[in-house]
């Protein structure tokens, strides 16, 4: 179930920054939402799924809220997602990463493999990290 704050952050940042319509689905109900507080203010999220039929999960929706952006606090969300895939023994996580953000992945260790596509207008890139 999405969380209030979760749907505050998605909201702000995706659809009145970004200028996203379908940031909300279906796949909110099942997923795992990881919310990220500073000072008791929510200042990020992002939500954990099954892949399809292929043992991986999938990250979705990875959100710092603007006053947040620049200080670690995606990478901080980052590590606890990726703790517990390596807890829970799942293969890998994959993602669709925007391009623009595409070097912050690189950077925590994702893979990008295919070609760039368009989300909602916007080129984004399937990337993929593998922990066994």
């Amino acid at each position: 179930m999405l969380h209030p704050d979760a749907m505050l952050v998605r909201q702000e940042v995706f659809v009145e920054e970004q200028g996203f319509h379908d940031e909300f689905d279906d796949i909110d109900e099942i997923a795992d939402h990881y919310l990220l507080y500073v000072d008791g203010e929510i200042a990020g999220c992002c939500r954990v799924f099954p892949s399809k039929d292929n043992g991986k999960y999938t990250l979705g929706r990875l959100a710092i809220r603007k006053k947040y952006r620049g200080q670690s606090y995606g990478s901080l969300i980052m590590r606890k997602v990726e703790a517990w895939i390596k807890k829970n023994s799942i293969p890998a996580l994959e993602l669709s990463a925007q391009v623009r953000v595409r070097p912050f992945y690189e950077a925590l260790g994702y893979i990008a493999s295919d070609d760039e596509y368009l989300d909602e207008g916007c080129p984004h890139i399937h990337m993929e990290k593998a922990f066994i």
